[in-house]
């Protein structure tokens, strides 16, 4: 079992990845729009916003509009299937963040994941073939498009899961985000661990399972990021004008039981208990290699620790 430092709970002092909202506020002309501003996008509006960047930012419901009226220049309510709302939001815009994930709190089909995903990205790719002032997309993905590779590591070469409705799904909008056929136009896949940070603790949320039986025998290995690396790593490859796609999950590789164990240890509570008579919940399965986003000269806040 991989060893952590679990007294160790503040990020590293590396320069390169500075904490958050600590930068000073600037005066800049650089527009960003980000299309769907939840829990990921709403929290790069703000530092965005903060940096001084002239922030558009999206949301599909009109309740959302207050949260974004203070973090933002010009909040929008508008949908991923609608082209002239995304042509819009588009316009004279340099950067765009793609931060869109089916609304629910709990386990959606996969057809409402298509639903989600695959027109925002169609209607993405058609208006920028025809955009002048666009010159970077930044789409957000998911680890889980590997699927379950029997705990072994994948990188961004490794073969996707293409067996799975849900992975077919998050292969075919990558493919798309992909086929933009700009030379002009840097774009930049981002395949996130399974996120946590403020509002989604770890402790909280598998405090709440303590003493509990989970489905499957625990062996999945679990690839986590916390939201201020998300943040930061966004900005990362947006100053660097990183092309390409990058796996974006920290260095910690535990499976699911280990991570179980360690939280609840740690909180002094009942150890999680597994059932593996039954699927695990989980349908990711590999450690997942940040190696990558490394070598550009990303330096992780949260990298070999979860807080």
């Amino acid at each position: 079992m991989q060893t952590i430092d679990k007294q160790s709970l503040k990020p590293n002092n590396n320069t390169s990845s500075a904490p958050i909202g600590e930068q000073n506020r600037k005066t800049t002309d650089k527009k960003v729009a980000i299309i769907g501003c939840g829990y990921v996008g709403k929290a790069v509006a703000s530092y965005w916003y903060q940096q001084g960047y002239i922030v558009t930012g999206t949301t599909t419901r009109e309740e959302k509009i207050s949260d974004l009226e203070n973090i933002t220049h010009n909040p929008i309510v508008m949908s991923g299937d609608n082209l002239e709302a995304i042509e819009k939001v588009t316009q004279e815009q340099q950067t765009i963040l793609v931060s869109i994930a089916p609304i629910s709190d709990r386990q959606v089909s996969a057809e409402v994941y298509a639903q989600t995903y695959i027109p925002t990205a169609k209607n993405l790719v058609k208006v920028l073939n025809h955009n002048s002032t666009v010159k970077q997309v930044i789409y957000l993905t998911s680890g889980s498009v590997y699927g379950d590779k029997k705990g072994e590591w994948v990188d961004e070469t490794s073969p996707l899961d293409t067996e799975s409705n849900y992975g077919q799904v998050l292969v075919e909008a990558e493919n798309i985000i992909l086929g933009l056929n700009r030379e002009d136009i840097k774009v930049c896949l981002l395949r996130l661990g399974g996120i946590y940070g403020p509002g989604r603790e770890l402790d909280k949320r598998i405090g709440r399972m303590a003493g509990k039986t989970l489905s499957g025998n625990g062996e999945s290995c679990a690839n986590w990021i916390h939201l201020d690396d998300i943040i930061n790593g966004i900005e990362f490859v947006h100053k660097k004008g990183c092309h390409g796609i990058y796996n974006l999950v920290n260095d910690v590789k535990l499976t699911a039981k280990e991570l179980c164990d360690l939280i609840c240890d740690r909180q002094q509570l009942e150890r999680v208990s597994w059932d593996a008579s039954k699927p695990s919940f989980s349908s990711l399965n590999a450690r997942v290699d940040n190696s990558k986003i490394k070598q550009e000269g990303y330096k992780f806040i949260y990298g070999d620790r979860i807080v």
